[in-house]
């Protein structure tokens, strides 16, 4: 980007996208207009294709684990959450997403391609729940 090349518009602010799962209860994300890919992540332009043309959508928050470790040692924040798993999980709509599972206290509690979703709370981060039994 050049010196004297703005910055595109965003829908909203980082606050207001944070805020959005705290307190509207709801996770949002982006999708390009150009290339329709969908994240979970704040951003002024769409990570895969480039384009500033970026539109506001609400996601479902359900989704599949991918990656995870259980956190035992955690910073300030969780100090009384400990032990957690730490997750990555794909979206069903498309996109990645970060978050914790405070039910989660060993590796035998949680999979690879369990599903799970997002749980509303008053807690910090986005946290997400096992679906089912």
């Amino acid at each position: 980007m050049s010196r004297t090349e703005e910055l595109p518009h965003a829908s909203h602010t980082i606050a207001e996208f944070v805020r959005g799962y705290e307190e509207d209860r709801a996770l949002r994300g982006f999708r390009s207009r150009k290339c329709g890919f969908v994240t979970a992540t704040w951003s002024l332009r769409c990570p895969r294709c480039g384009a500033p043309d970026l539109e506001d959508v609400r996601l479902s928050g359900q989704g599949k684990v991918v990656a995870y470790t259980v956190q035992t040692v955690p910073s300030d924040e969780f100090l009384n959450e400990a032990p957690y798993a730490y997750v990555v999980i794909d979206l069903d709509e498309g996109g990645r997403i970060t978050g914790w599972m405070p039910e989660v206290r060993t590796e035998k509690d949680l999979a690879i391609g369990d599903r799970v979703h997002f749980v509303p709370s008053y807690k910090p981060g986005v946290q997400f729940a096992k679906e089912g039994p």
